[in-house]
Formats: C-alpha cells, sequence, structure tokens
C-alpha cells in the first residue's frame, strides 16, 4: 500500500455492538496507522470515516443508523465506510444513504484499505463489497482503552436459535489455528499486555475449522510466560465442559471469571429458543464451577419478552433465577430479527410487558451483584490497576471481576500492574469496592 497516498489522511472511527467488533476495528485501526494515515484532532475534520455496526437487535440497527447519518453530517467530505453485522444484511439500503460510500461485508474487512484507496483517488459511485458466503477467519487482536487485550480466536456460529439473526450476519463457526493465536498472544505480551480476554460468537465451538479443541486453546496460552491474566468472554453451558472448569480452577492465568448465556430460565422457553439444554444442565454447571472456585464470578445472560413468553413462565424463568448462585445478570428485551424463526411462533410480548420484566430482572441482578461484593469486604485480593482519570481515584478488577476502587492511590504510577489489596466496603456510588493497597 502506497505510504504517501494516506500521509496527509485523517481519519474517526465508531464502533457499535459487542468486544469482537471493538477487536476488529482496532486491527483495522493499526493498518491504516501503519499506511500513514492520523487520527482526526479535536476541531478537524476527517478524510475518512469508518462505522463498525451491529445488527443483533432493532435498537442496534437504529443506533447504527443514528451513526451513520451523524458522521456524514460532521464530516461532508470524508470517504464514508459503514461495514459489520449491519453492512452484512443491509448493504443496498445502507448505500441509498447519502454520503455513503463503501459498504464492507464480513468477509472483506481485510481489504478496507485497497477499498478506501480506491475509492478516493477514482470518485467512483458508491460501491458494496459483500459476499453472501462469510467464510474466511479475519484474524484480531486488539488493546482496549484499559489495561487488557482482546484476542479474537472464533467467529461465526452454527446454532441457529430462532431468535437470532448472528448465523447470518457472522456466517458460519471457524476458527484460527492454536499456533497463530498462541503468536498473537505472545505480542501481546511483548507490547506489556498483563490480561488477555478471548473473544468470539461461540468460543466453546473452537476447533470446527482446524480440528483442534478449545481445551487444547487455553492450556497452550497457559504456559505463555509473559501473560498474567486470561478471561473467557462468553462460553455456551453445553460447550463448558468439566475439563474446561476443572483446568481453569487450577491455572493460576485463566481467572475464576465465567459469562454463561442461559438466556431463560423457563425449560418451555429454552425450547421454543432452541437453545441446547434444559435448566438442569444449567444448574449443574454452576454448581460445578461453585465446587471448584466458591469465589468465582459468574455473569448470566438472560432474554426476557421472547414470543410465547407468558406471565407464568416468565416467574418460573425469574424463580430460577433468583434460586442461583451466580453474581450478575446480563439483561437484554427479545427483539424481533428478519428472517429468524421465533417469527413463526405466536403470543408475542407486548412492549410495557418486557419493559416491567426487565426492570424486575435488573433489581434482582443488582441485589445478586452487592450480596457477591459484600461477601468480599474485608478480604485480601489481588487487583490489575487499569489507566485513571487525573486527580481520580485509580480502579481495577480483582481475579473474580469485583471492580475496586483505589482510595490510597491516585494517578497512573501502578497502571498495568497487579497489586495487593484489602477491600473494605463500597464507594459511594455502590458500583465498587474501596481498598487500600497492602504489603
Amino acid at each position: 500500500m502506497n505510504q504517501s497516498f494516506f500521509s496527509d489522511k485523517r481519519v474517526v472511527f465508531i464502533t457499535l455492538g459487542c468486544k469482537l467488533n471493538f477487536s476488529e476495528t482496532s486491527t483495522i485501526v493499526k493498518r491504516l496507522y501503519d499506511a500513514g494515515v492520523q487520527p482526526v484532532k479535536k476541531g478537524e475534520k476527517a478524510d475518512i470515516c469508518i462505522i463498525n455496526t451491529c445488527a443483533v437487535t432493532e435498537v442496534a440497527e437504529k443506533k447504527s443508523r443514528q451513526a451513520i447519518n451523524k458522521i456524514i453530517r460532521q464530516n461532508p467530505n470524508a470517504c464514508v465506510v459503514v461495514m459489520g453485522c449491519y453492512g452484512q444484511i443491509s448493504a443496498d439500503h445502507l448505500l441509498l444513504i447519502p454520503g455513503v460510500d463503501i459498504v464492507i461485508g464480513q468477509d472483506e474487512k481485510d481489504q478496507v484499505l485497497e477499498l478506501i484507496c480506491e475509492q478516493m483517488k477514482n470518485g467512483n459511485v458508491a460501491t458494496q463489497a459483500v459476499s453472501k458466503n462469510i467464510e474466511k477467519f479475519i484474524p484480531s487482536c486488539s488493546k482496549g482503552d484499559r489495561t487488557r487485550f482482546f484476542l479474537k480466536v472464533q467467529d461465526g456460529c452454527d446454532y441457529f436459535c430462532s431468535y437470532c439473526i448472528i448465523p447470518y450476519t457472522r456466517g458460519r463457526s471457524r476458527n484460527g489455528k492454536i499456533e497463530d493465536i498462541i503468536k498473537q498472544a505472545k505480542e501481546a505480551g511483548e507490547r506489556n499486555g498483563q490480561e488477555i480476554v478471548l473473544t468470539g460468537v461461540n468460543i466453546g465451538d473452537f476447533g470446527k475449522s482446524s480440528g483442534e479443541h478449545f481445551i487444547n486453546l487455553i492450556q497452550e496460552l497457559d504456559k505463555i510466560e509473559t501473560i498474567s491474566r486470561y478471561r473467557i468472554s462468553s462460553i455456551e453451558p453445553n460447550l463448558l465442559t468439566d475439563e474446561i472448569i476443572e483446568f481453569v480452577a487450577g491455572s493460576q492465568k485463566f481467572m475464576p471469571h465465567f459469562h454463561i448465556p442461559l438466556q431463560s430460565g423457563s425449560d418451555k422457553v429454552l425450547e421454543l429458543m432452541h437453545r441446547r439444554y434444559d435448566r438442569s444442565l444449567f444448574v449443574e454447571k454452576i454448581m460445578k464451577i461453585k465446587s471448584e472456585m466458591p469465589q468465582a464470578f459468574i455473569g448470566v445472560d438472560v432474554i426476557v419478552g421472547m414470543r410465547g413468553e407468558s406471565d407464568e413462565l416468565f416467574e418460573d424463568s425469574y424463580s430460577f433465577l433468583e434460586s442461583l448462585d451466580i453474581s450478575k445478570l446480563h439483561v437484554f428485551s427479545y427483539s424481533e430479527r428478519p428472517g429468524t424463526l421465533a417469527l413463526k411462533i405466536p403470543n408475542p410480548v407486548s412492549f410495557k410487558d418486557k419493559s416491567i420484566r426487565s426492570h424486575r430482572l435488573i433489581e434482582l441482578s443488582e441485589k445478586k451483584l452487592e450480596a457477591f461484593y459484600s461477601a468480599a469486604i474485608g478480604k485480601k485480593a489481588d487487583v490489575l490497576v487499569e489507566r485513571s482519570l487525573r486527580r481520580t481515584p485509580s480502579h481495577g478488577f480483582t481475579d473474580n471481576y469485583i471492580k475496586v476502587e483505589l482510595d490510597n492511590i491516585c494517578g497512573n504510577t501502578f497502571e498495568n500492574k497487579i497489586i495487593k489489596v484489602r477491600l473494605e466496603g463500597f464507594n459511594s456510588k455502590k458500583d465498587a469496592l474501596k481498598a487500600t493497597m497492602v504489603d
């Protein structure tokens, strides 16, 4: 790529949606910077605008459209590139938006520089590069705004849950090879990375395209001396094997922190969703984790208002969730997605009922998180310190993902370092525990 062409160009990025999107955006950012593009400064107009979109819900699509229109208004002469899940499924529609120059699909993300160069040199009409068959695994590893790296190990999904559009926006399950992922993790360590979060769409399905297994991957990652911590971003309960749980429990590097999508505590609703487990299996997984790691943080995804979720089925789900020994609920309202099987299910839930159910589960989540934090007060813990704003207390997370505010540390003296602290009580916002550094 001709660096001289990009040397006087300024770029702005907007990313919406999941951690996987942020990781992929970061990889593209690095390619552009390596080609000579500079980040836009305050008050400047950008020459290139890239919006990495989300389409997992109707609200996500709306936010993506708003972001596209806003960035076009702010940078009227820029080359505007739309990519991501919304771009994959709605390229024709997006190209009708005045100001959109390029729409890039999932398989074309690695061609972004070439497409921008061609568009800006030739002034072509708006174009799309969107393959209907998504086949590539495009690696990415990004450093977040804090102290951790996000390492993409898998992409796509073969599950086709009745409510979900992801198999259509991300394609079928595929992954990188263990040897290549290990190289990326080692590079993160060379860049002073302390913590790596393993990301993907369905990471427990790792190995579909390489004949390997997720347990083999984490065993090899555990051997890298320069990385202190790993977190598994999200893993399906039916793919979270006892072998994985036992390995994490015995590892010094894999944190006692699990994010497990349940989606509903009602077996009937799970059946409507075409999930691959029932709640008895979910209970087995929670009990296994807690028996091996009593202080483990367990976050659980739940969808409310799925078509067919009656009042009785929701109450059944609520009671089940209330009984679980978990730390937090991530609550989402069901959103109808074109082309999904859920649209054939009768008895849609009203917006009002979705809202009421969502608020009840959020309140339940807040109680569970408060109880989980309260049980840690008075204990010592290791905290990875993150970057703080000037003249504000430093903060970070314990191994089991308790957010900590460090009263006796201001500034970034200990940024990206793991320190020993004593957890002393809630901060004023009750979103973290106060702590002081100890020997």
